[in-house]
């Protein structure tokens, strides 16, 4: 997880700068992808949990589940991309 979270930071710093934001932009920028990215986790957690009870063929349990669980949550991402222009 803090690879994830210096990743994160780093990408958003990336955006702010090629964006040409101004320090407000900036600060709102970070602020949302800051809630943005705790969303994901709070989201994803709770899907793992569920996965720990849920009766999951034996080939997928482990890693392959997580990667299918992960593009479920990446795809229910995607409806936000035309939210704010």
């Amino acid at each position: 997880p803090l690879i994830t979270t210096n990743c994160a930071v780093l990408g958003v710093t990336v955006l702010n700068i090629d964006n040409g934001y101004t320090f407000l932009q900036s600060v709102v920028n970070a602020l949302g992808g800051g809630l943005g990215f705790m969303l994901s986790l709070v989201i994803f957690s709770g899907v793992r949990k569920k996965m720990e009870y849920a009766d999951i063929p034996e080939t997928f349990k482990g890693v392959p589940a997580t990667l299918i669980a992960a593009s479920i949550v990446s795809v229910s991402f995607m409806g936000f991309s035309g939210l704010f222009s």
